[in-house]
């Protein structure tokens, strides 16, 4: 039975259309159909119902299923054995993550891990947009919120807390506000959809609306106008953690109030035949963050 057969099977199992499969893979779609009428030849059964827009499993593409998972894992399990121990990773890791945190931190991590193992390649797709990772045919993204209701699977790295923050120059000029109150007679920048900030204050949540003169799309555009000193920003801890070091940026804490974390999570599509690639970069970002975390 040709291994790479039984993978199409799954992919086309878990994506629902021979079309997304056939962009996962990389492949045109006639190639993809005929491959899977190959393997339905070889079992003797029909594997999937096919309409104009979907596939489903059949029933004996549902019995199939757990074989074939156990062939995959069979598969990749005996391959891992006859690597060699100083041969390191091989394959294509696939990451997607948010431009800012995407550069200050994962393409370090990245760059280290492919000096580590020669053998290992990296596509790597920064945005601040949300991927859909399963049809992008993605390993891993890095994201600053925890998944809502979703089929994916998401460990939670570090801790991201909020933080309110200024420029030096900013702060001499018009002070640091001690209390919400002081907070929304500043002026403060913002992102679209973002009108109010979550403060916590006596224990519970609560919107503050705050104006200013900058709003944008672009977390990395709040950053920089900040560092400029037009005003108060609202950020992530990882989003601004090199300027906090380097001075460009400084702390700002109310008396009143506290902010809400967030964190850095790691999402992927299953917890079974994760890639080794996808495991050491995973352990490498959680050691490298956990020591930076405050």
């Amino acid at each position: 039975m040709d291994i790479d057969n039984v993978s199409l099977f799954k992919t086309i199992a878990m994506l629902g259309t021979l079309s997304a499969a056939a962009r996962q893979l990389g492949l045109p779609a006639m190639t993809v159909s005929r491959r899977l009428a190959s393997l339905e030849d070889e079992l003797g059964v029909r594997l999937f119902h096919r309409t104009t827009r979907s596939v489903s499993l059949t029933p004996e593409g549902e019995a199939f299923l757990p074989y074939a998972t156990t062939l995959l894992e069979t598969h990749d399990a005996a391959l891992a054995a006859m690597v060699t121990g100083d041969s390191g990773l091989r394959g294509v890791l696939k990451v997607t993550a948010p431009n800012l945190i995407g550069r200050s931190l994962i393409v370090p991590a990245l760059t280290r891990l492919m000096a580590d193992n020669p053998s290992l390649k990296v596509d790597l797709t920064l945005t601040d947009g949300i991927v859909d990772i399963v049809d992008s045919g993605l390993d891993l993204a890095i994201r600053v919120s925890p998944l809502e209701s979703s089929e994916l699977v998401a460990t939670q790295l570090a801790p991201n807390p909020r933080i309110l923050c200024a420029a030096p120059d900013y702060i001499r000029r018009f002070g640091k506000p001690a209390t919400t109150e002081d907070l929304v007679a500043h002026p403060c920048l913002t992102l679209h959809g973002m009108p109010a900030w979550p403060l916590e204050v006596e224990g519970e949540t609560r919107m503050v609306r705050v104006t200013g003169p900058f709003a944008t799309s672009s977390v990395e555009a709040v950053r920089a106008v900040c560092i400029e000193g037009a005003g108060i920003a609202m950020m992530t801890y990882w989003d601004v953690w090199q300027c906090l070091e380097d001075g460009s940026l400084e702390r700002i804490e109310l008396s009143d109030a506290t902010l809400g974390g967030l964190g850095i999570w790691a999402v992927y599509a299953t917890r079974r035949r994760l890639p080794e690639r996808v495991r050491v970069l995973m352990d490498q970002l959680r050691a490298q963050l956990q020591e930076r975390v405050r």
